[in-house]
């Protein structure tokens, strides 16, 4: 029988108990995060929406603007990552930053926010194997039955070790962005990038401040840096350099395949003939086809669907440690923080498969399509809770710097602010124009914003709670958080004192 154990501090490599510390270096963290990103379904799926419903020919430029605003939250993340080694992730941060409270209410948030993406991971994933396999080869199967299939596989994987899951999500993301660059390849020498999609009509055409708000949703994934710190070699490093490389290439991928596919439409074009593909979502394939020809569209086929279960994943192992993380701090059940002795949090794993499952198969059993009625809805609230999250670390980031009296400015109150005011720009356009991320104008699916004012409140209760009725653990919130750090406090790079 799988031996299985928890602790309230990370294990050192090869032990049972707690995650197993030292397994990923930065290429590992970077395949996780861009898995999680999928180029080839965000350029499917976001890229066209982008274009049809943003600001048409001038997309390249919007991708090009949130990947330098991600940059410079990338910052302050990486300043904070420096001096905070935890599974929570953003919640970690908002605890050191914003206190016990302000922890509770980000983990509630990234717990709805994570939980609720795997959930339309599956009817992504199942959607499109039924229509790709029936079209290839001629099974059709019913599309909870291979997302079904999909979440176990995922399952399976994630409880074989982080590293596992690292290794068989780097070969999916070099294969699915290869075929991206042979895309852009093609439409470069035979067609040529237009500088047109630079000019200011492009740039301002459509609506601008939509392009920008789905340009943002391509890069939802790259925070997860953080979540593997405690499973990295040297996290003081591997954390930074991973979130700088994976937003590096997030921007350069997206940017360069737009500004194929809208060069290849016609900039002026570009959003009239998106908006005739967008229901049946193929406007890649159908240039892919021009230019590739059919038995390469057909390898993209199977790639989109390699490409969806990586994300699939990704996520999973990322909302798993969420609850780890709670159930670490005792916050969510402690069962929660037990591992296996690959240091797996596989109770985690296995509540938060069941979780997807049980939420995917209400929507099959209801007769609703997935593609009209789960994806949006499911991914689109998760969108919104980690957009809120990434607020609130960057407000954490300043509070907590600013209380230790940083002298670097620049990088600890500088570029947090200008990242937290232009990443509130967003939440509030998410918020407002919530139909369009989540891809429907049906009111349950426009009251699923009202789900963050729940985490809040239930954040702002729960704190005086448990300091009023559990004590321990309300200490303990900071505790756990501290400790998981210590073992790296000999390789962290020292930051300055006040009085450097």
């Amino acid at each position: 029988m799988e031996k299985l154990s928890a602790s309230t501090s990370p294990a050192s490599p090869g032990s049972a108990s707690g995650l197993k510390r030292g397994t990923l270096g930065t290429p590992g963290v970077v395949f996780l995060v861009l898995a999680a990103v999928a180029p080839l379904t965000g350029t499917v799926v976001v890229a066209s929406l982008a274009i049809a419903l943003g600001n048409g020919g001038g997309t390249p430029f919007a991708f090009l603007v949130i990947a330098a605003l991600f940059l410079i939250f990338a910052v302050g993340y990486a300043q904070m990552s420096r001096v905070l080694v935890n599974a929570g992730g953003f919640y970690a941060f908002v605890l050191k930053g914003l206190g016990r409270t302000g922890g509770l209410v980000a983990g509630l948030i990234a717990t709805l926010g994570y939980n609720f993406f795997v959930v339309g991971t599956i009817g992504t994933s199942g959607f499109f194997m039924q229509t790709i396999i029936a079209q290839l080869t001629g099974l059709d199967v019913h599309w909870y039955v291979w997302g079904l299939l999909s979440i176990v596989a995922s399952f399976l994987l994630a409880r074989r070790g982080i590293d596992i899951s690292s290794a068989v999500l780097g070969i999916a993301l070099v294969l699915e962005t290869l075929v991206l660059v042979v895309f852009d390849i093609s439409v470069l020498v035979r067609t040529g990038f237009s500088v047109e999609a630079f000019s200011p009509d492009a740039i301002f055409s459509g609506s601008l401040p939509i392009g920008l708000l789905l340009a943002a949703t391509a890069f939802l994934g790259f925070e997860a840096t953080s979540l593997f710190g405690e499973e990295a070699k040297n996290p003081s490093r591997t954390v930074p350099r991973a979130t700088y490389i994976s937003v590096s290439i997030i921007g350069v991928v997206f940017a360069l395949t737009s500004w194929a596919v809208v060069s290849a439409t016609g900039v002026a074009q570009a959003q009239i003939a998106s908006q005739e593909h967008l229901e049946s979502g193929d406007l890649l394939f159908s240039l892919a086809g021009q230019y590739l020809g059919d038995p390469l569209v057909k390898v993209m086929m199977v790639l989109l669907l390699v490409s969806l279960f990586a994300a699939m994943l990704a996520f999973h192992n990322s909302a798993a440690r969420y609850l780890y993380a709670l159930g670490r701090a005792r916050v969510f059940p402690y069962a929660l923080a037990r591992t296996n002795a690959g240091g797996s949090p596989v109770v985690a794993c296995v509540v938060q498969a069941v979780f997807a499952v049980v939420v995917a198969g209400a929507f099959a059993l209801a007769g609703l399509d997935p593609i009209t009625s789960l994806v949006p809805s499911m991914i689109g609230f998760g969108t919104l809770c980690i957009m809120v999250l990434q607020v609130l670390a960057a407000l954490a980031i300043i509070v907590h710097f600013r209380r230790q009296r940083d002298p670097r400015i620049g990088r600890t109150f500088v570029a947090p602010l200008i990242a937290m005011l232009g990443l509130g720009t967003i939440v509030v356009l998410a918020i407002i124009n919530f139909d369009i991320v989540a891809g429907s104008d049906a009111l349950a699916v426009r009251l699923l914003p009202l789900l963050l004012v729940v985490a809040v409140v239930g954040g702002l209760i729960l704190g005086p709670y448990l300091k009023r009725k559990r004590p321990q653990v309300y200490a303990a919130l900071a505790e756990d958080m501290d400790k998981a750090g210590l073992d790296d406090a000999a390789e962290s790079e020292p930051l300055p004192s006040p009085a450097a």
